[in-house]
């Protein structure tokens, strides 16, 4: 009986048929898993994608690298819904996320792996691993930023102010259906607005804007100033008596100056002191910086005089006045005639109230107000272009996202 079977030729066929089959089953295994495979590296890297766009119009340079890769876990998630539960367990598990860059342009990478099981058990699972590279370049040159994510009115031009800032953007980050407000009288002339939310009050004629009409419903601007770190505290220094003195760079603590105030160059860190000159009083510097730490407030009223520039060099170049995070005393400067202010006015956790006039302007200063929300009620003209003047420091509004791979 064997023997008639290993004659036979339909056992040899049957035989041979599976021996071959086995390759041919390796294969067709190899196959499915190569083409599911596909498909599910396919996915991961259109989510990757979607994800590293979606970071972008949130992300802020000062974000922490956690507070970054649970911002892109969060889109991540929504775009891998279509995986089953193991696979996409593992992508998250495999998900990272790293910013670099400077203001001129960020970039977020973003990256993770899929496991997908392979057709037969006794085979490795199958692994596929895909990474997407975000583009952020910030917008057009700004000149008045507010930070504030929800105010109304965060910027807010009021009374009979004339504000012209040809070529320069007025911006805000609030999405509130007010976040840019004109009223009263004021007439604006600026290159454009550009705010998260909406607008009010900038129809012609009281605003005549170069981009036509504001832009609304835009991507956040960034905080020019988020990677700035004020200097070390050193020992407190005396104040001299009397209503006219003179400071030198350093440390004050726990004072209130006023009446004739004037600065020689360099930094000066305020700790718990409230700069108010007073009736007649003045406040003068050029080439400083002003670091109002803790709790420390400046005050400028309507018939006090302000001079002060920034310096052009150095790690604070072009920073005129630097409100601490976490400060929220309002920031005033109400500068009488002759008054005259450049640099950046930053604050941003406080308000700023900008009070300008013709002699303040000086027909077109290197000024940039950066505050939680800032109102501006006189006449003020702003320089668009400021690079040497202000460091090399720049301001932007908006930014433009791509995916650079």
């Amino acid at each position: 009986m064997f023997g008639r079977f290993w004659v036979s030729k339909r056992g040899n066929f049957a035989v041979a048929t599976a021996v071959a089959m086995v390759p041919l089953m390796l294969g067709l295994a190899a196959s499915i898993d190569l083409i599911g495979t596909s498909d599910d590296a396919a996915q991961l890297q259109n989510s990757l994608d979607a994800a590293g766009l979606a970071m972008g119009t949130k992300y802020q340079p000062g974000m922490s690298a956690a507070d970054l890769r649970q911002l892109g876990q969060t889109f991540f998630t929504a775009n891998m819904s279509a995986a089953d539960a193991q696979e996409l367990s593992g992508s998250l598990a495999a998900f990272q996320a790293s910013a670099s860059g400077d203001p001129s342009a960020y970039f977020i990478t973003a990256s993770s792996s899929i496991s997908r099981p392979a057709f037969l058990a006794a085979m490795p699972a199958w692994q596929a691993t895909r990474t997407a590279s975000v583009k952020i370049k910030p917008g057009s040159q700004a000149c008045v930023l507010a930070l504030n994510q929800h105010a109304d009115n965060a910027v807010n031009l009021q009374g009979s102010t004339n504000v012209a800032m040809a070529g320069c953007v007025i911006a805000a980050n609030s999405d509130a259906l007010d976040s840019v407000n004109r009223g009263g009288s004021a007439v604006v002339s600026a290159g454009c607005v550009s705010t998260v939310g909406r607008t009010q009050g900038l129809a012609p004629p009281n605003a005549n804007l170069s981009c036509g009409a504001p832009l609304e419903n835009q991507y956040a601007s960034f905080d020019p100033l988020a990677d700035v770190v004020p200097p070390a505290y050193t020992l407190c220094l005396p104040v001299p008596n009397g209503k006219t003195v003179t400071l030198s760079p350093g440390t004050y603590c726990d004072k209130t100056l006023s009446g004739q105030i004037t600065l020689n160059p360099g930094s000066y860190i305020m700790r718990n002191v409230v700069i108010k000159p007073g009736g007649n009083g003045s406040l003068s510097g050029q080439g400083v910086t002003i670091f109002l730490m803790e709790n420390s407030q400046l005050y400028i009223n309507a018939n006090e005089q302000v001079n002060l520039s920034p310096p052009t060099s150095g790690p604070y170049a072009g920073i005129t006045i630097y409100q601490a995070h976490g400060n929220t005393q309002a920031l005033t400067l109400n500068g009488g005639s002759g008054s005259l202010i450049s640099g950046f006015i930053y604050a941003p956790d406080a308000a700023i109230t900008y009070t300008g006039n013709s002699d303040m302007s000086a027909a077109g200063s290197c000024l940039r107000l950066v505050g939680d929300t800032v109102a501006m009620t006189g006449n003020s003209a702003v320089k668009s272009d400021c690079t040497a003047e202000l460091g090399n420091r720049e301001m932007y509004a908006g930014r433009m996202i791509t995916l650079a791979k």
